[in-house]
């Protein structure tokens, strides 16, 4: 296995879906000749020219628009948003119909295509470029909701949503994009609804997913030295969502903290902590614990975003109030 950085990984996805279905394109701003605001089409354009790289306007309900036409009329559209705060723009599209257009039709008429790109706090982006709208996806019935954590699941990931017959949102964390790891060689895909345990324990189980999967493993490292064991759950898909992964480490070490870089506010974590209160109660030992960002919108200032986010000590502290 090699290892690559995150974006490579994503990259390396790309190109090989391109190179096997001549039915599919890339579209986004700035993603051709400019090769990607975080670099992760660079070269495509050289590589595959014009008519399956497009360059955008700045207009996310245009160019969203049109991929759901090209997926209903049997393309394969995959668009790069800049960051995911821009598709707010494109909600309409993205929930009204593509979304719902399968349903509406009765299944006559699938919306096979991908929309990706950043989400995410923690690079100074400031109030209106640092959404985690994972939430907000997963409560709309109809798209496919994933988030990487490693390069390795990167690329799992994306060539499995490329395949898929059904819109799927796929959301990178922009503090992950420089991220190394090693990614298996050859044909790799990895299932959506499989949930990746990506340490063991006795004591606690993390469940996360994107970012908090670095946050939860270097935590964990720590508190091993206090001789505390925590069981990190790397979610990987939230629609569809491994929940029986989830229940079956939770009837284990009867403890459970659902940690997301979104805000705490009715993000994922409220979903993850409904669900182990609903079909583990009578394991749990102590109250399910959120760990999440402050409800605030994203301060500029570098130490005030630091402190509007999640981080390795408030895990700390979170998994030592709930196993004293």
């Amino acid at each position: 296995m090699a290892t690559k950085l995150f974006r490579e990984a994503i990259r390396e996805a790309l190109i090989e879906e391109l190179d096997r279905n001549p039915r599919m394109f890339l579209m986004g701003e700035d993603i051709g000749r400019y090769q990607g605001t975080f670099r992760v089409t660079e070269g495509l354009f050289q590589k595959y020219g014009p008519k399956r790289v497009w360059d955008t306007p700045i207009s996310e309900p245009g160019f969203i628009a049109i991929a759901i036409g090209a997926a209903i009329e049997g393309l394969k559209p995959v668009v790069e948003v800049m960051t995911w705060s821009f598709a707010l723009l494109a909600f309409d599209q993205i929930v009204n119909h593509a979304a719902k257009i399968l349903y509406k039709s009765g299944g006559a008429c699938a919306v096979p295509m991908v929309i990706r790109g950043p989400a995410g706090p923690g690079k100074q982006l400031a109030a209106q470029h640092s959404h985690s709208l994972e939430a907000w996806l997963a409560h709309s019935p109809g798209l496919k909701v994933v988030l990487p954590s490693t390069p390795a699941d990167a690329k799992g990931l994306l060539k499995t949503a490329i395949r898929d017959n059904n819109p799927v949102m796929f959301i990178e964390h922009p503090r992950l994009y420089l991220t190394k790891g090693e990614v298996p060689d050859g044909e790799y895909t990895i299932p959506f609804g499989v949930a990746d345990v990506k340490r063991t324990g006795r004591d606690v189980t993390i469940i996360t997913y994107s970012r908090g999967v670095q946050l939860a493993l270097n935590a964990a490292q720590q508190l091993a030295e206090e001789g505390i064991e925590v069981e990190v759950i790397d979610l990987r898909t939230l629609i569809p969502c491994d929940w029986e992964t989830v229940f079956r480490s939770v009837r284990k070490t009867h403890r459970a903290i659902a940690l997301h870089d979104d805000w705490r506010f009715v993000g994922f974590g409220a979903e993850i902590a409904a669900q182990i209160q609903e079909h583990t109660f009578d394991y749990l030992d102590a109250p399910v614990l959120r760990v999440a960002g402050a409800d605030v919108p994203m301060p500029y200032n570098k130490h005030l975003e630091a402190l509007a986010i999640p981080n390795e000590q408030r895990v700390i502290e979170a998994v030592r109030q709930i196993v004293a």
